[in-house]
């Protein structure tokens, strides 16, 4: 069984951002990386399967080289080996793009399954992981908090909206986008992180497996403004109405 878990490497959520000078992303200077919340689901979902079906785990992360550290906790979680996509501009690029170019590496490697998170924690987009399943031809599951393989059927659970599970099979191959609360991921022992240090990190140059135009560009990025705070209104309920409509009146066309 051939297994592939895609990851990307995120700024820690608690850090201060700053608009670059383009003005179109963040600024990466003295940020701290992590890797993407909802991919660290993907790793352990991946990894369980392997440990279960003796199955070969590859690794793949798009960016520019500071992304192998992040890979390399992939691989102290027990992937086999890591891809690394060399792209100092991946963060220019939209969902498409990087869907197109996970979906070239993947098209003679014939995995059985591609793991995913559900989207990244500074984009957000939620495109990637269905795209490249489209690009593929096959079939996909996403938000999946539950999961389990048998007999070359995989079986998982779905979030909907309001707290609603649905349970959804598929034969493999095919492509899951992981959830938070799939699972607990593991941390890396030592040993492992050792080990990991061992173990085959190739890097293979963006332009070598691009071969898809951009469908969208991001052409401006901002803080919103601030605002200020709402007016509390306090006192007897019978004088609040006469209140209301009085600062309706003053502040607002809405009575005018």
């Amino acid at each position: 069984m051939n297994i592939l878990v895609c990851i990307k490497q995120v700024p820690d959520m608690e850090s201060k951002f700053k608009v670059n000078g383009e003005g179109t992303w963040y600024d990466g200077a003295d940020l701290a990386w992590r890797m993407n919340e909802y991919d660290e689901y993907a790793v352990e979902q991946a990894v369980q399967l392997k440990e279960k079906t003796g199955a070969d785990l590859t690794v793949l992360c798009i960016g520019p080289d500071r992304v192998k550290e992040t890979m390399k906790k992939a691989l102290a979680m027990g992937c086999d080996r890591g891809v690394h996509v060399s792209d100092e501009a991946s963060f220019k690029k939209d969902p498409y793009s990087i869907a197109a170019i996970i979906a070239e590496f993947a098209k003679p490697k014939n995995f059985d399954l591609i793991f995913t998170g559900m989207q990244s924690q500074d984009r957000g987009s939620a495109q990637v992981g269905v795209l490249v399943a489209e690009m593929l031809g096959l079939p996909s599951i996403t938000t999946i908090v539950g999961f389990s393989f048998e007999n070359g059927m995989i079986a998982v659970k779905r979030e909907l909206e309001g707290g609603v599970k649905a349970k959804v099979t598929a034969p493999v191959p095919a492509l899951v986008t992981c959830q938070l609360g799939l699972n607990t991921p593991r941390y890396p022992t030592l040993p492992n992180i050792m080990k990991a240090k061992k173990k085959e990190l190739l890097s293979i140059p963006v332009a070598d497996l691009l071969k898809a135009q951009a469908l969208q560009e991001t052409t401006s990025l901002y803080f919103p403004e601030k605002k200020g705070g709402g007016l509390i209104l306090e006192g007897d309920v019978a004088d609040l109405a006469d209140k209301l409509i009085k600062i309706l009146k003053e502040k607002t066309a809405v009575l005018a």
